[in-house]
């Protein structure tokens, strides 16, 4: 599409322009950058040693061949496979999305509810056996005292139940 084009929905309204919509620009295609592992040039791919190299005109047709084919089949598998694999990723994302609206993320709740249940009902269990358990250990060792230094030569009073 040529800039400035005007799209339409289907019920034949205008929408605008290409270059409205978010998401697309004729100058940057990878605003991301997704994909800077692709940018393979000539030296990248061949390389002569000093010592060892071919004539001049086999090295530049050599790069002109390298180029032109690279973007010429890349061209063409764009535009005969672009649109086609453009619809497919669309379908696929958009079933992605419908899976996680409609089934992950209200599976995702329902779980979180039963697990404030089952944490509930843990919570009650253990309130009724074990804090008693716990509140007696508590009162017990409440006696405790831990003194740093030497021993007393006294008899130790008769309120300190442990010495150590």
């Amino acid at each position: 599409m040529k800039a400035g084009t005007r799209i339409f929905d289907i019920s034949n309204r205008p929408m605008g322009t290409m270059e409205d919509t978010p998401g697309f620009s004729m100058d940057t295609r990878d605003p991301n950058n997704l994909n800077l592992h692709l940018q393979v040039l000539w030296d990248d791919i061949i390389a002569e040693p000093e010592g060892i190299q071919s004539g001049d005109c086999t090295w530049r047709t050599s790069y002109k061949c390298f180029y032109g084919t690279k973007h010429c089949c890349y061209r063409v598998l764009s535009f005969i496979l672009g649109p086609l694999l453009a619809c497919c990723l669309g379908c696929q994302f958009a079933c992605l999305a419908f899976q996680h609206i409609w089934c992950n993320t209200p599976c995702l709740r329902q779980c979180k509810i039963n697990c404030n249940f089952v944490r509930a009902v843990n919570r009650v269990c253990m309130q009724a056996t074990l804090a008693p358990c716990f509140d007696v250990c508590g009162m017990m060792f409440q006696r405790i005292r831990v003194r740093h230094g030497p021993l007393p030569s006294e008899d130790p009073k008769e309120e300190d139940l442990f010495v150590v």
